[in-house]
């Protein structure tokens, strides 16, 4: 049989007094709900989620657990509650009255609402019609200025009425043009017949010593941009593809040619860098030797940056070891050190000698001139494959011309058609644009040895 415990904690009553042990009271029976809620509204607690900022969270509930409002609210007024601020004056009136536009010429009476005070003044809008002011001429004008024999002054006065209907649109002037009276005009012509009138009447109406601003038409330039624009129009996908091909090849050649020149301007730079070091030492031996013990160190031949190495100056306050100066600076490359090193111990020069003040000097002055001679040498190794490649390129397409003109003459003394094949031409083009030119790596060398190769293969294996 339950006892009074378990029915208590069926029902999730508190009690654990002992005086209510085994006893139920009709309260505990009634407001068991209204316990419940007070329980869960003292246990229920809201935790800041997990990567969420302090500001946000506080921006979602405040202390009292309240949501955050749909709608801003203006909170400068504190605790008061804020009030309608209702004006004491009068509402303006508004009246339903009748208006007019200025831009209409048929008269059109339209209503609207409008206020009281503003019935009987010009409509608000009418300022927005803005109209093009087209020139009027009379007759003498006419007579004695604008006679154009291939223009009747009937057909003139039409133009201008059309331009002054739809406000100088050449193209709505040319389709409602009246083909049927006058003759068939194009909308370059109509537009140089109205300028053309224009500047006679500013030329002719224009005060003496003015500045004067005369639009001008070329309506040759005109045809010729539409003509322009219609082929770029009309052109086919093969014509489109051999522009783009041929603009690669620009861009190529032009890419070739700014690296050739700065090819040219560091090999410059390397042989007036070699002629001034020359030139400076011929100089010091040829100069008498003196003792300048406080500008021996100050005045140091001034080589240029190019020529060599340039060793960095130890000005710095404080001791520091002579054989930092014969320290190599960072700028110079692994494989020129190699370079450097294997050119010492050919020559038979210690890697790392005594570091007096005359071997420290001498020492980095021979580096330099080692580095100068490495690179001199890498230009004129370079220039030389350049030329060599070359004249191979220019002997294939001597040969090839020479083989293309005797197929050509057998060809037609044969009556056969076609001097070449799309192929060749392919071919030649090729070899064209290549002689311009090409980067001096070893693959892309390579590759265009192997491919003339092939290709002088495949012509002397054609019939």
């Amino acid at each position: 049989m339950a006892t009074g415990a378990d029915v208590r904690d069926i029902l999730e009553l508190g009690g654990t007094e002992p005086e209510n042990i085994g006893t139920i009271n009709k309260k505990d029976i009634i407001n068991s709900d209204k316990k419940k809620s007070k329980k869960s509204s003292e246990t229920l607690t809201f935790k800041r989620p997990e990567g969420m900022h302090r500001e946000v969270y506080a921006l979602l509930y405040s202390d009292k657990k309240d949501a955050p409002p749909l709608l801003p609210s203006d909170t400068t007024q504190g605790y008061r509650t804020v009030k309608a601020k209702l004006g004491s004056k009068k509402v303006r009136p508004w009246k339903w009255m009748p208006f007019t536009n200025p831009a209409r010429k048929d008269g059109a009476m339209f209503y609207h609402w409008r206020r009281a005070a503003e019935e009987g003044k010009d409509y608000p809008f009418a300022r927005f019609n803005k109209t093009v002011q087209v020139p009027v001429y009379s007759e003498q004008e006419y007579q004695m200025y604008l006679h154009d024999d291939a223009w009747t002054k009937a057909e003139t006065d039409h133009l201008f009425d059309l331009s002054r209907r739809f406000d100088l649109r050449f193209v709505v002037v040319h389709d409602r043009y009246d083909y049927q009276q006058f003759k068939k005009r194009s909308v370059e012509d109509l537009k140089e017949r109205y300028y053309h009138i224009c500047a006679k009447l500013a030329n002719i109406r224009a005060a003496p010593g003015t500045d004067l601003k005369i639009p001008v038409f070329d309506a040759g330039h005109e045809r010729r941009r539409k003509e322009q624009l219609e082929r770029l129009y009309n052109r086919t996908p093969e014509q489109v593809a051999e522009e783009e091909y041929l603009i690669q090849e620009l861009r190529k050649i032009e890419a070739r040619k700014k690296e050739r020149e700065k090819r040219t301007q560091d090999l410059q730079k390397l042989i007036t860098a070699a002629d001034t070091t020359t030139e400076q030492r011929r100089a010091e031996r040829k100069a008498p030797k003196k003792k300048l013990p406080q500008k021996k160190e100050t005045e140091k031949p001034a080589v240029p940056e190019t020529a060599g190495i340039k060793f960095p100056d130890f000005k710095s306050a404080g001791v520091t070891l002579r054989s930092q100066r014969m320290k190599l600076p960072s700028s110079v490359g692994q494989k020129k050190i190699k370079a450097l090193e294997q050119m010492l111990m050919e020559l038979g020069v210690d890697l790392n000698p005594m570091p007096t003040e005359e071997i420290v000097q001498m020492f980095n002055e021979l580096r330099s001139d080692l580095v100068l001679l490495y690179e001199l040498k890498q230009a004129f190794a370079n220039c030389e494959y350049e030329l060599q490649m070359l004249r191979h390129r220019y002997e294939a397409l001597a040969k090839a011309g020479g083989t293309g003109s005797s197929a050509e003459g057998g060809s037609h003394a044969d009556g056969q058609s076609g001097p070449c094949t799309d192929e060749g031409k392919s071919d030649i083009k090729d070899q064209i644009i290549d002689v311009v030119g090409a980067p001096l790596t070893p693959n892309s060398r390579k590759r265009r040895e192997s491919a003339s190769s092939s290709s002088s293969v495949k012509k002397v294996k054609k019939p």
